[in-house]
């Protein structure tokens, strides 16, 4: 069977299409307006590969598997490397660093050999974890074909094996002024796998893995302490053992097809809820971590074009500025990102996504479309009995708020929410005509 046509594969259109349109806003034309340097402006000095690097013709994403132990990270990269060359990406495999190190000689107990050895080890992992990050998205960008980096774990890990006051000293030692540049600012997708000591016990096993050696207690702490190091990435999808693990395999491959554009059968990711009231974080527990962020969503201006052969009902596209606030309510740095939609006539939504640069959104914001509002939110990211949930409260031009909450699939129960008990609900959000007011699509429209 032949693999299905890559979603930018396109056909040609009748008209002229706008150069700030969902389909063809390519890397190149990022580039090109944030007044960085143009491939044709390059090409003559520059060897191909090398005009590629700076300015790639096909998308990157970078997508990083992380999780407790016996979580299924190694055999996702497995599934997912052929799944995606066969369809036409480029895939690299980037592998754990601490692993490395370990296996190359590294022996648990330097950790404590010397008082502050554990933060000089991080540092070093961190060091090792970026350096085969950027150059394998470097090969992979000169390339220039679509492709996935597919990362065993990514740079937030670390916080997890650390004290909160050394994990500090890190980020201050090395000048991070905020992690949003390590965690979104870096990365597509982060796909947590929990752990089979959390509801598959009895198929938890260190045996492929000589450099693990966790207990099952210890296991489940680890993976708590994982997901939590990751929560406020936009794109934090948990893959539970709420299935058999077969089962949970094939969520993570449908996953990353929905990510990368390519057709999926999973239909449904996150369901909406109508909240009474902006939730009171006071009355979260303490056990319960979360972030804030403010989000300022812009809508881009967009030509009629003719999409009937490509079986599109609806193209759009919008840039979000994401600003990371501290407990204290002040901005600790933000992330900018891309985004267009496609919605299908067979009932599909195709989403394609890119990190870009502050440059490049404040060039694109000057083409915003005049006839919607600025989109601004609040928007408050947290972890429930392993579930991803977001409540988005909107400032302007609204003030409904919305939970955005990841459901449970498991055979035969369809999908499910296990809600936390303090927030207040008010009904479900569905799919109706209806219920379109509640997205950020309608809500922007300057009526």
């Amino acid at each position: 069977m032949s693999a299905p046509p890559l979603p930018y594969d396109r056909k040609p259109s009748n008209t002229t299409p706008s150069a700030f349109s969902a389909r063809n806003l390519s890397q190149t034309r990022l580039r090109s307006n944030s007044h960085g340097p143009l491939a044709q402006d390059i090409s003559a000095e520059l060897t191909e590969a090398e005009v590629n690097s700076i300015a790639p013709p096909a998308p990157i994403y970078k997508i990083v598997l992380t999780g407790g132990p016996c979580g299924g990270k190694t055999t996702s990269m497995a599934r997912l490397s052929p799944y995606l060359r066969e369809r036409g990406f480029e895939v690299i495999t980037c592998p754990e660093a601490f692993s490395l190190l370990v296996n190359n000689g590294m022996a648990f107990d330097y950790l404590s050999a010397v008082k502050g050895m554990d933060i000089v080890v991080q540092d070093t992992v961190m060091d090792m974890q970026i350096g085969m990050e950027d150059g394998f998205e470097r090969v992979l960008r000169a390339r220039g074909k679509p492709a996935v980096l597919l990362c065993d774990r990514g740079l937030m890990d670390g916080s997890a094996y650390m004290k909160d006051e050394d994990w500090n000293k890190l980020m201050q030692k090395r000048e991070i002024g905020c992690v949003s540049e390590l965690r979104e600012g870096r990365y597509n997708a982060v796909f947590h796998l929990v752990t089979a000591a959390e509801g598959a016990e009895e198929y938890y096993t260190l045996e492929n893995n000589a450099v693990r050696t966790e207990s099952p207690e210890l296991a489940r702490s680890l993976d708590s302490m994982t997901l939590n190091a990751w929560v406020g990435h936009p794109s934090l999808k948990i893959f539970d053992n709420s299935t058999d693990f077969e089962t949970k395999m094939q969520r993570v491959v449908e996953e990353t097809a929905r990510l990368v554009g390519l057709p999926t059968h999973l239909q449904k990711v996150t369901t909406k809820f109508l909240l009474k009231k902006e939730p009171d974080l006071s009355s979260f527990p303490k056990e319960v971590a979360y972030q804030i962020f403010e989000v300022e969503k812009v809508y881009l201006y967009e030509e009629n074009e003719d999409v009937s052969q490509e079986n599109v009902l609806k193209e759009y596209s919008f840039i979000r500025k994401r600003t990371s606030l501290r407990k204290s309510g002040k901005e600790s740095g933000s992330v900018y990102g891309w985004t267009s939609v496609q919605k299908m006539k067979d009932g599909q939504r195709i989403e394609k996504k890119r990190i870009i640069t502050k440059r490049e959104y404040l060039s694109l914001f000057n083409n915003r479309d005049k006839t919607r509002h600025i989109v601004r939110q609040k928007r408050i990211s947290f972890l429930w009995n392993i579930q991803s949930f977001n409540v988005h409260v909107f400032k302007e031009p609204s003030d409904v708020c919305i939970l955005h909450a990841q459901v449970r699939s498991s055979p035969g129960s369809g999908d499910t929410v296990d809600m936390p008990s303090f927030l207040d609900v008010d009904r479900l959000i569905t799919d109706s005509v209806e219920d379109e007011i509640y997205g950020a699509y309608q809500i922007s429209l300057i009526k």
